[in-house]
């Protein structure tokens, strides 16, 4: 007599662990909300499948998983179907999917293209074509099993007492379905049993049957297998679920299985029955794999562990090619598989071609558990105009970091402006071996982040100039009249109209309730032209629109003005993205936006000329970060590029928070501040770092030999000029009194924010080694934690491994991270504490402009926001002549601004353009395309 394999009993015990593995996890703090999310989708109303849903939702509850029952009408199309998929796979709520089968339908669907549309890391069934395959090929490390086949199995084991029981033996599986059969026989196989798969055209069926030591038995026929087709001793286990009608006690309908229970019992050493064999195993199994799946997504892919990653081998020749040439000599991976390998779940992607991709903010809140790993800022000395490497060094040290001493590290750059790309400077994709790939994405257009911004500035700007032509030229009550248009159900507030009332005082929601006054002062924002400080922009340097006069055209009616144009990346909207901490808080600082002062004193905002929401659609897609590649093979975020003279020239608060989750505790997290240590850092910290909350480990000093020589009073450095012979010669005199100046001071500066400092010198190949040693020697004299130099721009990664190791050990070091300044001190003694502490001024001098419009914002309430300094980046002072670290001299503050959306007021000190100019000879001369291959030439 066989002994009972009670499923029943059994899958109560796999769901008691189930349930006990989810408690122990939720007993962690950083998990406390962990609750694996199971979709079950249905299509029809079968009343069989209605009752098995029923019970997987009971079960899941039991167990502690949210299971959600979606029911879709037999009309359902494939499209619609596959759509409601395509949403599961997105919805990060939702670790396991499941489709009912069989499919109840009055349109044609492929339940098998439908199937496989589930994205492999939420496949709990192990039916998509990835899992099957896996299975059939015996990975099975890698693979969701079948929930039948699995419970199958399990069953097995249980009843024997012996896990490796069916190894050696000899397994027969009758039936060949993808959902049963077929993967039942793969997984005992793959636990060395020798398997026969049969079917119902199976010849001498009975004689193979007879030959098993574990008979699994699916082929969908009722009591087919006698007790006389069982081998003595075996092991049966029963999957099929028949339906005898009017055969059951009081003529009632029975349920049996594909055996003959009465007969095989007689005969078998265990069999399961039906009901209550296999049937509750599979529910218990689908909420296993549920669990797998959610432990895989939330859990193992999300503690910040070793990536998995494949980096890009470099062959390094010499002399370095050019840019382009090294760019497209290294064919990058494709942008999914890098995605993949750092934790980006395909549904937190948006694929833009096979190199880039744009990485959904979600990250941040699937990873919030995870601990921050380092942060580190690549910075300079002041620089000659020629550039001295910094966007080289970050690559080669996340390079370095990354291919060479294996550590989990992102690079975090600015987006190139069509500017310096097509002016004198170049792009900003690093340069040799150390550069993000392939230059010519990284280098034009993008994913169309700063042609989003122009859009939304521009729209702004045409905004500004109609409101103010409309209200002259209409009476209060016709203008009234047409802000709250008449429409279906009478006339309504808009929401961004109604906060205006609000911020006015009326309490009125009812557009015929105001009276003539609420109107007129609703309807009218009376804003000050000669206060106007928002201006149109373009991504291309136009000196010729740096004074320009609107509103000529007839139509116009007289109402014209001068203004200007702004180059993009100098747009507060573009500080706005890069400052931001989520598309709520993107909106509300758009909304802030101070776009001049009314004829009263009043700030006139985005939000009072109602364009609030429609900038921020504008803004929708470019708020995600833009997953790139090093030439290694290292992830990198693009994003963001805001002037850095006079905005605060970082890239994204938001690549940095996505990146630092990413990267996990032992990771590095290298972004960049533009230009020298006193404008870049300077920013970063005090602007940056006090709206992100994060807080630094390193500062990384980029100086080269080079630059420290022209601060120590070497001859003008002029681009397109050749350097003069004091650079390409060892000389220690001028190279001492660059380091005892600008180095010197720089150090200082860096160190007064309680973070270590390793000067990275940037080897040049002119650069002789008593040179190098001397600027090491000064470095750690006047304060650096290291000083190490670096060949990256010849060798990539390797050629700054010492530097990684440096950069590792100062994140290893206790910091004292503080600001400057508080927030709580007048504009005018933060603009001057800047100055003295940083320049090296002996005070401010202020513009009787400068001091009016502190005075007004003080008065409208932005007294309590940072400064950001505009300034030139070739001098510590506002003289670009002066060189080394300058004394004795006061700066001057011609005029400050209010970014409000962005959050800081900035100084101009000297002659600062917001527009730059071509010069006689651009880089534009070397561009073009070949017309057959597309490839772009010239570029760098």
């Amino acid at each position: 007599m066989a002994k009972l394999i009670s499923g029943n009993d059994i899958s109560k015990e796999v769901r008691d662990e189930i349930k006990a593995e989810i408690d122990k996890i939720r007993a962690k703090p950083e998990h406390a909300d962990f609750t694996p999310g199971l979709a079950i989708i249905q299509v029809g109303d079968r009343s069989d499948s209605n009752v098995y849903i029923r019970n997987k939702l009971k079960k899941a509850e039991e167990v502690g998983i949210r299971a959600v029952h979606i029911k879709l009408p037999p009309s359902t199309t494939q499209d619609q179907l596959e759509a409601e998929i395509d949403r599961l796979n997105a919805d990060d709520a939702i670790d396991g999917m499941i489709v009912q089968l069989p499919l109840e339908t009055t349109s044609p669907i492929d339940s098998d293209s439908v199937i496989d549309r589930i994205d492999q890391r939420k496949d709990v069934d192990g039916l998509t074509r990835e899992n099957a395959g896996r299975l059939a090929r015996g990975e099975l490390e890698g693979t969701i099993i079948p929930c039948t086949p699995r419970g199958c199995l399990y069953l097995v084991q249980k009843a024997t007492g012996d896990e490796n029981y069916v190894r050696g033996k000899k397994v027969v599986v009758i039936g060949r379905s993808k959902i049963v059969g077929s993967p039942a026989a793969a997984l005992f196989m793959w636990h060395h049993a020798t398997t026969t798969i049969c079917h119902s055209r199976t010849a001498n069926l009975k004689e193979e049957c007879l030959q098993a030591d574990v008979l699994v038995v699916a082929i969908g026929q009722a009591l087919k297998v006698k007790g006389d087709w069982i081998k003595p001793g075996a092991v049966v286990i029963d999957c099929g679920i028949n339906v005898l009608e009017n055969e059951g006690a009081n003529g009632k309908n029975k349920m049996v299985g594909d055996v003959d229970f009465e007969s095989a019992k007689e005969v078998a050493g265990f069999i399961t029955p039906v009901p209550g064999g296999v049937g509750p195993m599979t529910i218990a199994m689908l909420l296993k794999n549920t669990l797998d799946q959610a432990r895989k997504r939330r859990l193992e892919a999300s503690t910040g562990g070793r990536w998995s990653l494949r980096c890009l081998t470099l062959t390094p020749l010499s002399p370095v090619p050019s840019d382009i040439a090294v760019s497209r000599a290294q064919q990058p991976k494709p942008i999914d598989v890098l995605a993949r390998e750092v934790g980006i779940f395909p549904a937190e992607l948006d694929l833009f071609g096979r190199t880039k991709a744009k990485v959904s903010l979600d990250v941040i809140k699937r990873l919030d558990h995870v601990p921050n790993g380092k942060y580190i800022v690549v910075t300079g000395i002041t620089p000659t105009p020629l550039g001295e490497g910094k966007s080289t060094t970050t690559i080669g040290l996340v390079q370095a970091l990354g291919a060479h001493l294996g550590k989990n590290v992102f690079a975090c750059v600015r987006q190139p402006s069509q500017g310096p790309t097509f002016g004198i400077k170049g792009g900003a994709a690093g340069g040799g071996y150390a550069q993000v790939i392939p230059m010519e994405e990284f280098n034009l257009h993008l994913t169309g982040d700063i042609h989003a911004i122009t859009a939304a500035n521009n729209l702004l700007a045409a905004a500004i100039d109609a409101r103010m032509f409309h209200e002259a030229t209409q009476s209060d009550e016709a203008l009234y009249g047409r802000l709250v248009p008449p429409g279906k159900g009478g006339r309504k507030f808009s929401a961004i109209q109604l906060r205006r009332l609000r911020r006015l005082g009326i309490d009125g929601t009812d557009p015929d309730s105001l009276s003539p006054e609420e109107r007129k002062r609703f309807a009218r924002l009376n804003i000050d032209v000669k206060t106007i400080t928002w201006q149109r922009v373009m991504d291309t340097n136009d000196r010729f629109l740096r004074k320009i006069e609107i509103g000529r055209g007839a139509a116009e009616k007289g109402h014209s003005r001068e203004c200007q144009f702004d180059i993009t990346v100098a747009s507060e909207v573009m500080a706005i993205l890069a400052l931001t901490t989520g598309m709520a808080d993107m909106r509300d600082r758009l909304g802030k936006i101070v776009v001049s002062s009314d004829t009263e004193g009043n700030p006139v905002t985005a939000d009072d000329i109602g364009i609030t929401g429609a900038l921020a659609v504008l803004m929708r897609d470019a708020i995600r970060p833009n997953l790139m590649q090093t030439l290694e093979g290292t992830p990198v975020f693009v994003h963001a590029g805001p002037f850095a003279n006079i905005a605060h020239g970082q890239s994204s608060i938001l690549a940095d928070k996505v990146a630092i989750k990413l990267v996990g505790p032992d990771g590095f997290v290298v972004t960049e501040a533009g230009f020298g240590a006193d404008i870049g850092m300077e920013k970063f910290f005090n602007i940056k770092c006090r709206y992100s909350g994060l807080t630094p480990n390193a500062v990384v000093l980029v100086a080269t030999v080079r630059a420290l020589k022209m601060h120590g009073g070497g001859p003008p450095v002029t681009p397109g000029a050749p350097l003069n012979a004091a650079y390409l010669n060892e000389n220690l005199e001028l190279l001492g009194k660059g380091c005892d100046s600008n180095l010197r001071k720089q150090i200082e500066n860096a160190n007064k924010f309680g973070v270590p400092v390793v000067v990275g010198l940037n080897r040049f190949s002119s650069d002789s080694p008593a040179e190098l040693d001397l600027v090491v020697k000064k470095a750690v004299e006047y304060g650096a934690f290291k000083a190490v130099v670096a060949d990256h721009w010849a060798q990539g990664g390797s050629g700054a491994v010492d530097l990684a190791r440096a950069v590792a050990d100062a994140c290893s070091q206790p910091t004292n991270f503080k600001f400057l300044y508080p927030l709580d001190k007048t504009l005018a003694s933060k603009i001057e504490t800047i100055a003295k502490e940083i320049y090296g001024a002996d005070g401010i001098e202020l513009s009787p402009e400068a001091t009016e419009k502190l005075a007004r914002y003080e008065k409208q309430g932005f007294g309590q926001l940072p400064i950001c300094m505009a300034k030139t980046h070739l001098s510590l002072s506002h003289d670009p002549s002066r060189k080394g670290a300058p004394t004795g001299f006061t700066l001057p503050v011609r005029d400050v601004r209010a970014s409000v959306g962005a959050g800081f007021v900035y100084p101009l000190c000297g002659d600062m353009q917001t527009m730059p100019g071509l010069s006689t000879r651009p880089c534009f001369f070397d561009i073009d395309i070949d017309p057959d291959t597309e490839e772009i030439d010239g570029l760098f």
